[in-house]
């Protein structure tokens, strides 16, 4: 390799996913150049086939939903409502085609950004190569993401992931989902919803089995009114084409035994794995662990000074908002003289089933295996006057309280608007306020939340 040949730049950005993008923009704005590498799409898993399109499908799927449930509100509507497929993913298509537009025009206005469409690896320590081109700096960001991790068993049966399954245009005559977790929850109950039947397959005794027992059984049965089948416990042995194009699951059910059920889809939901095997980063001195992330300090950085490691190829969070807290910190510690740190994020996110779960900080089960002495406030969704109001009475609002400083630990909170509800508790946390804050605090009438300081008033010790 002639050196004269290498390209130089101040940064090198691999990914253009919610960490990478922003990042690109910044750095150039600060006068750095920067090659911004990208292999499909930019914007990344969020704005392509992650949460921009699944959450498009989600509405549409509420909509029908709303279609079926007029009466209950006294509402005539006409029998007859069915969903399109096709139109919904037009939808999806132009919303997305949109925001990515956005990010290409902004590319092409930045002078100091150049763009390289194409699959990096690294051929060195502070060196990559994309498309037979050879590129150095001092500072490099690696911002992959994931894919889903695919079963051997599966490898030769035509599955569909969270991507493929977003390019239908006709329904599903019976879906078969394998793994009862987020990806496979929020996609069991929308196409159950536009007409499909629906059965999901999970190996454990419940779904969602990081979350509290009642928050994974509430769930559960939310899902299963919507038409969802569930098979838990069931190990699935073996899977086979059929010669009508059908696929059949063989699963060994704990409770009915040896089962195979049929369907006309496969969707694999059982979890997603980094894009870091693409990299070559044995050749940088940088070792992934053990399930193939890569191993960041507080600040991001790797095991090689001025290698960095972004988003969920870091293993430090799997979201959309945990990638661009990612960029925060890079940023602002960089620029602005902060001392941001990953280990001072609180956990926080949504499962976007409908109604929605939105989560911060510990479970219940988690308070106590840390160690917490743990009261609890807890209301169920169907004790609140504008969950009643509004016909959606399923869930609950639960928050936890350490009970030797008085600070929130976590929330769990399922119902009705729970998505935005969430932020608020999240928001205290992060302050370190005591729960009286909230507890004494006077909120809106008539809404969901203002029954949070009422559940705070009473609280109960659980250990």
């Amino acid at each position: 390799m002639n050196k004269s040949n290498i390209r130089k730049f101040d940064s090198i950005i691999i990914g253009s996913g919610q960490a990478g993008t922003p990042l690109a923009f910044k750095l150039a704005a600060e006068g750095e150049t920067v090659a911004f590498i990208e292999k499909e799409h930019f914007g990344g898993t969020c704005l392509n086939i992650g949460c921009t399109p699944t959450k498009t499908y989600v509405a549409s799927a509420r909509r029908i939903w709303d279609a079926k449930h007029g009466e209950e509100l006294g509402i005539d509507i006409p029998v007859g409502a069915k969903a399109n497929l096709k139109k919904i993913k037009a939808r999806k298509n132009a919303l997305i085609e949109k925001s990515v537009q956005g990010i290409e025009t902004g590319l092409s206005k930045q002078k100091n950004i150049t763009v390289f469409k194409g699959e990096a690896h690294f051929e060195g320590t502070k060196l990559v190569q994309v498309n037979g081109e050879f590129l150095e700096a001092n500072n490099i960001f690696i911002n992959v993401g994931g894919r889903p991790f695919i079963p051997r068993a599966y490898e030769n049966i035509p599955y569909l992931t969270n991507q493929s399954i977003l390019e239908l245009e006709e329904l599903p005559e019976h879906l078969i989902i394998v793994g009862g977790s987020y990806i496979g929850l929020e996609f069991g109950q929308m196409f159950a919803r536009f007409g499909s039947k629906v059965t999901v397959i999970e190996q454990n005794d419940r779904i969602i089995k990081k979350e509290d027992k009642e928050t994974s059984e509430e769930i559960q049965a939310i899902l299963v009114q919507d038409g969802v089948d569930f098979r838990l416990q069931s190990e699935c042995v073996s899977a086979q084409l059929n010669d009508d194009c059908s696929i059949s699951v063989q699963i060994n059910c704990s409770k009915d035994g040896m089962l195979e059920i049929k369907g006309s889809h496969l969707l694999l939901a059982v979890g997603r794995r980094p894009n870091t095997d693409q990299l070559q980063l044995e050749k940088t001195g940088l070792k992934p662990n053990e399930y193939g992330y890569i191993d960041v300090n507080d600040q991001l950085e790797t095991n090689v000074s001025g290698i960095y490691a972004l988003g969920d190829c870091n293993g430090r969070g799997a979201f959309t908002h945990t990638a661009y807290n990612d960029f925060e910190i890079i940023v602002e510690n960089r620029f602005l003289q902060k001392d941001r740190k990953v280990s001072d994020r609180i956990n926080t996110y949504a499962l976007f089933v409908d109604p929605p779960l939105g989560r911060v900080g510990f479970t219940k089960s988690q308070a106590i295996a840390a160690g917490y002495k743990v009261s609890e406030g807890y209301r169920p969704m169907s004790k609140v006057s504008r969950a009643k109001e509004k016909g959606e009475t399923h869930g609950f609002m639960q928050v936890l309280v350490d009970q030797d400083t008085n600070q929130i630990l976590g929330a769990t909170i399922l119902g009705t608007g729970a998505d935005e509800i969430i932020s608020g508790i999240t928001n205290l946390m992060y302050a370190k306020a005591p729960y009286t804050v909230l507890r004494d605090s006077v909120q809106t009438h008539p809404t969901v939340s203002e029954l949070l300081p009422t559940i705070l008033e009473n609280l109960s010790n659980i250990n």
